[in-house]
């Protein structure tokens, strides 16, 4: 995608120059208008900036209460988001993102917040890749492109029982989308447990022409054992047997022998974050109320898109060893965001799953 006409740019033509308008939305410019940031009389540092006036830090971010949705931006196109920075409060489960595209009432992204930014838990782990970075202690940002043509609408619902304060800055662009420009979706899914020998699904009834481009997956082991022998399955453009298949879960995520480089691979497994994947967050057992075993991993398909011309679903295999060496279907805590790219319109996501059932148990 070429970067002229301003909606993505990379060293190899960063002094080019374009007509493409930079803007940028957060609490101290609302609407992202031109002159119109540091403007505000009241917000959340208006008490703290009193001796200073007008300018001074007013307001750095907003409070959703219980139960409200914040329109964090509204933007008239043509245009894309070029990066996103965001620093929720509270539980990140509870915090739930959208984006809409093009007047849609359907969200393109719908995930919670912490997951879509890699990090299922509720816990800190640094995630250093292209896309998504995750820095301390709750600095959220991502790199994802997200093309629009009309209209631009991102949302945060806050379904806690408590007020959450968020900081957030949105960079977009103003500029000409060129006719091949696919629009961004990601979708959260979540089972736990996974019911005995079924096959995970990252994502289903993908319909229309793009490329899939990552999988986040925050895996609970519910099992004693190693829990990643199982394939991850891509089915096109109406497949009944999958046109890409792996060779295992730790394979799928660029890493090898359980994560683990001991010579037995049994001494415990090495975390890691590189550009293009990670396995990035281990938390370990570690008392009598902390008994489970959960692990965020990433993989981007940024070199390597999966095309598909009508179709896609993609599935996980939750597999572990059993006795006398033989597979163990696991029945294990999943959950996973999928994201790609995709012409309009895209086909309805499944319901997001009720509070209780995004609870981290």
């Amino acid at each position: 995608m070429s970067g002229f006409n301003g909606l993505g740019m990379h060293l190899g033509n960063l002094s080019r120059l374009s007509d493409a308008k930079s803007r940028s939305i957060s609490a101290e410019n609302y609407t992202g208008a031109v002159g119109a940031g540091g403007m505000a009389t009241e917000g959340s540092g208006a008490v703290a900036a009193r001796d200073l006036g007008l300018g001074w830090k007013v307001s750095p971010s907003v409070r959703i209460a219980a139960g409200e949705t914040f329109t964090i931006a509204d933007i008239a196109g043509p245009g894309a988001i070029q990066q996103i920075w965001l620093t929720p409060t509270g539980n990140w489960r509870y915090s739930i993102l959208r984006i809409y595209w093009d007047g849609s009432e359907a969200p393109a992204v719908e995930c919670p917040v912490g997951d879509f930014f890699g990090v299922g838990w509720g816990e800190y782990a640094q995630l250093t890749s292209l896309p998504i970075c995750v820095n301390p202690g709750s600095a959220f940002n991502s790199y994802w492109e997200m093309p629009f043509r009309e209209h631009c609408r991102m949302t945060m619902t806050n379904i806690a029982e408590e007020e959450m304060t968020l900081y957030y800055q949105v960079n977009y662009t103003l500029t000409d989308v060129p006719a091949d420009a696919a629009y961004f979706h990601a979708q959260f899914r979540r089972v736990n447990p996974l019911p005995y020998k079924d096959v995970y699904t990252i994502v289903d009834g993908i319909q229309g022409r793009g490329h899939y481009v990552g999988t986040y997956m925050a895996w609970g082991s519910n099992n004693n054992g190693w829990w990643g022998e199982g394939e991850i399955k891509f089915y096109m453009d109406g497949d009944e047997y999958p046109s890409i298949c792996g060779t295992g879960t730790e394979d799928y995520f660029c890493g090898s022998y359980n994560f683990d480089p001991s010579p037995r691979h049994d001494q415990g497994y090495v975390a890691y974050t590189t550009p293009y994947a990670g396995f990035h967050q281990v938390i370990r057992p570690d008392a009598d109320y902390r008994s489970q075993l959960r692990m965020g991993m990433y993989r981007w398909h940024i070199m390597d898109p999966i095309r598909f011309e009508s179709d896609l679903r993609v599935t996980m295999q939750a597999l572990g060893w059993g006795y006398n060496r033989r597979y163990l279907p696991l029945q294990d805590d999943i959950a996973s965001v999928a994201y790609w790219y995709q012409t309009l319109p895209a086909a309805p996501f499944p319901p997001l799953p009720e509070r209780d059932q995004l609870m981290i148990i």
